[in-house]
């Protein structure tokens, strides 16, 4: 099976990119309502995955941070705690599965490290959820 199947592609992901302050990454985790975002650079490429729980570490270790210091800190200043893996876009069915287990989405890249999409663990576990409900009707 192919995992292009399952693919959200990029237009349709919330992401940042790496030049962006700690406040934009966090007024974007707002406004999308998810707690863990993509980072990609300029170029396109994945970088890694930010966490509500990264950017929280980094606040608590800066006892002076304001607002206004949210706008100068960059969030490649923001140390990101779990390596979140990502996969590559030929990958087969059984790396996705095994990668989603431990995170809520999977990072999907290009040969040359282009984001192009992720695959959420909720629409694997609905894929496989129909089958075993059509197998359980017949």
């Amino acid at each position: 099976m192919n995992i292009l199947f399952f693919i959200l592609p990029k237009e349709k992901t919330h992401f940042i990119y790496d030049t962006y302050t700690l406040r934009q990454a966090l007024e974007k985790m707002e406004n999308s309502g998810f707690t863990s975002l993509p980072i990609i650079n300029k170029e396109g490429e994945y970088v890694a995955t930010i966490t509500e729980g990264d950017i929280l570490r980094y606040v608590k270790n800066k006892s002076d941070l304001s607002l206004k210091s949210a706008e100068k800190t960059r969030i490649s200043d923001v140390e990101i705690k779990r390596d979140n893996k990502c996969i590559k876009v030929y990958s087969d069915i059984e790396d996705l599965i095994e990668v989603s287990l431990d995170q809520n989405f999977v990072p999907v890249i290009d040969d040359m490290n282009h984001f192009i999409g992720i695959v959420t663990r909720k629409s694997i576990l609905s894929y496989f959820m129909d089958l075993y409900v059509k197998e359980k009707i017949k």
